[in-house]
């Protein structure tokens, strides 16, 4: 404990600055630091933390009674890339005309849409009916702890190549001897 007057002076001579950490303390606890340089280093943290946050996005996938298989496929392809990528997804299913007096085709299409998305995510709000739409919510399926996400998978192409530094014969070389070494190679041709 010091006086105050003493506290503002050795921060001066060093050239930093008095900072009250806790005012409501009997008596009040200040520290000597550069208040700039902590505002700095404060802000920087923060924005670290703050990439290193997933914000979870809600997508939306619009339907009607009558959407065809093909349709339905590609909605729902859409709808695993967006679980697969921890955003939760609305599904919307629209009634018109004479097309209200049958909600049990929209219930169907949501239900069929909870079945074949079960393995990537779970119903968090089930079919609900507001005016003319049904809305069902879909959120990813919680990471279980130490499971790191999936690696894309390489092409078929890339797959296939040998390794590099790995000579590749071309001709008819069936004994897996690099051509350099190889009868009939060109530097034996030159020499002679």
């Amino acid at each position: 404990m010091m006086p105050t007057e003493k506290a503002i002076g050795l921060a001066d001579e060093g050239g930093y600055d008095l900072v009250e950490v806790s005012p409501t303390a009997r008596p009040p606890v200040c520290r000597i630091m550069d208040y700039g340089k902590y505002k700095y280093e404060k802000s920087k943290r923060t924005k670290e933390s703050k990439k290193k946050q997933h914000v979870v996005h809600v997508k939306e996938i619009k339907l009607r009674p009558k959407t065809e298989e093909h349709d339905f496929q590609f909605k729902k392809k859409h709808a695993e890339e967006f679980l697969e990528k921890h955003n939760r997804v609305k599904f919307t299913v629209f009634f018109r005309g004479r097309e209200f007096d049958h909600q049990e085709l929209g219930q169907r299409i949501l239900a069929r849409m909870r079945d074949e998305l079960a393995h990537v995510g779970v119903v968090e709000k089930a079919p609900v009916f507001e005016g003319r739409l049904m809305t069902m919510y879909i959120a990813p399926n919680p990471a279980k702890p130490g499971q790191r996400p999936k690696k894309p998978e390489k092409h078929r192409e890339e797959a296939a190549r040998p390794p590099a530094g790995e000579a590749v014969s071309s001709g008819g070389n069936d004994q897996g001897v690099p051509e350099s070494q190889g009868e009939g190679s060109n530097a034996e041709n030159q020499d002679k």
